[in-house]
């Protein structure tokens, strides 16, 4: 069941261009699931900003977030510092339901701001016995990071728009340049992404996750629907149907 807290951060960084690490504590750390994220509202923001939890730490009663400015709120999000406080609703959204798969091995697909879920997804899996093949995308090398944390989970490959880095390309080249093995694939990352990378997928079994700016977060403004695949007459909402579907499972664009 989702609350509301006046959540303290415990550590705040820059890991990649314009790229922001945030560290909260709360009691309810433990309640977060991989694909999950947190609704965070800011002064003078009539929209709480939605951002995917990137990983857990249960010991310490702690969750991490990452993102990437790309306006006003999420630019003010980015001064806040260790000892500030801020509004969060949590947890929200489906997750990936790993519980209920028979996995042996793993692909992660992400891209950008899709990364950091799918790093508590790799690690979670790991932690299952589960082999973890992960492919990364990035603009270009200022914009990595993660990626000795990925390594530390299992193979890891970077693709960078401008060869700036690792691969020259998306994460779709890689995929075809590896030919990887996987019983399910989990991707997260901008809308173009999904549809390249559910589009080379076919029919294999996945699940994606969608990066969508959302309004209420809770399912009752009708800002983030998707249509249904099987009858696009009918829609998901996003922040509450999802963000994690199966893969092919909503109209993606």
């Amino acid at each position: 069941m989702m609350e509301r807290q006046l959540l303290p951060i415990i550590k705040q960084s820059q890991i990649a261009y314009e790229t922001f690490e945030i560290v909260f504590r709360t009691s309810l750390a433990q309640q977060l699931k991989p694909g999950q994220f947190v609704h965070i509202a800011l002064p003078n923001h009539i929209l709480r900003r939605p951002i995917s939890v990137a990983n857990v730490n249960p010991i310490e009663n702690t969750f991490t977030i990452i993102f990437k400015i790309f306006g006003d709120g999420t630019k003010m999000l980015s001064t806040y510092q260790v000892g500030n406080t801020l509004d969060v609703i949590l947890p929200c959204g489906s997750h990936y339901p790993i519980e209920d798969l028979h996995v042996r091995k793993a692909l992660i697909v992400g891209g950008g701001v899709g990364v950091p879920p799918l790093y508590y997804l790799a690690k979670t899996l790991k932690e299952k016995g589960v082999d973890v093949t992960s492919i990364l995308g990035f603009q270009g090398k200022e914009h990595v990071f993660y990626e000795e944390k990925f390594q530390q989970l299992g193979d890891t490959h970077i693709a960078t728009n401008d060869g700036s880095y690792g691969v020259k390309g998306f994460v779709t080249d890689v995929i075809k340049q590896i030919e990887p093995e996987f019983d399910y694939y989990f991707s997260c990352g901008p809308t173009p992404m999904l549809q390249a990378v559910t589009n080379v997928m076919g029919d294999k079994q996945g699940f994606i996750s969608l990066e969508e700016r959302m309004g209420c977060g809770v399912g009752t403004c009708y800002a983030c629907i998707v249509p249904l695949k099987s009858n696009p007459e009918k829609s998901l909402k996003i922040c509450k149907d999802g963000p994690v579907f199966a893969a092919n499972e909503v109209v993606l664009g």
